[in-house]
């Protein structure tokens, strides 16, 4: 029994913190996963930029709601969804994730939560088990499941290995030459062929 297990940002919707750094006009916030393996360091950084600039939770929801998914990606969502189960697992938090699985058909998404006080002030993040992504893959190989895994960031990395296959998606160059015997690809129609492929 296969599942496909997919990351959220940069392989079916845009970098969130990336959008919102371009809609605050704060640069240093377009630093993500791609760039920075330490999930916990980057997530320490944002939150204190988020601080000096006294932005919170009613902010980065506004620049979310504004965000479509990448052209496509429902489709492929929709056609690989009629042939296998789906499942995405991100590290991006409930509290942003909610409207983009709207947008997208309401898939299952295993993410974060933040942790925002009275005012709106994001305080802190939990995550929902450590690494995140591998610890479910193993849990659903242990279930009886087989994974297949893809996206395109250092935090994926471990998920793709971990699984009977898996696949870098639109990843940045530097990722790709550092691991060249990962297959990699950029339209959603190849990665659907390689999913096939792999079932």
């Amino acid at each position: 029994m296969n599942i496909v297990c997919l990351d959220l940002e940069g392989v079916l919707v845009p970098e969130i913190w990336i959008a919102f750094a371009e809609a605050s006009g704060i640069p240093e916030l377009k630093r993500t996963t791609r760039d920075e393996p330490d999930y916990d360091k980057l997530m320490k950084y944002r939150l204190d930029i988020l601080d000096r600039h006294g932005l919170g939770l009613k902010e980065i929801q506004e620049t979310i709601a504004k965000i479509d998914p990448m052209p496509g990606a429902k489709e492929f969502l929709d056609e690989l969804r009629s042939i296998t189960q789906a499942i995405i697992l991100s590290d991006t938090f409930s509290q942003f994730a909610k409207p983009l699985m709207e947008k997208l058909g309401m898939p299952t998404i295993f993410c974060n939560e933040l942790v925002v006080d009275e005012s709106g002030k994001i305080v802190d993040y939990q995550l929902r088990c450590e690494k995140t992504k591998l610890t479910t893959v193993k849990a659903l190989q242990s279930c009886g499941f087989e994974t297949i895994a893809s996206g395109d960031s250092f935090n994926d990395l471990a998920m793709i290995r971990a699984s009977k296959a898996g696949f870098l998606f639109r990843a940045p160059d530097s990722i790709k030459a550092d691991y060249p015997d990962i297959p990699a690809c950029d339209s959603y129609d190849d990665l659907l062929t390689l999913i096939k492929s792999a079932l």
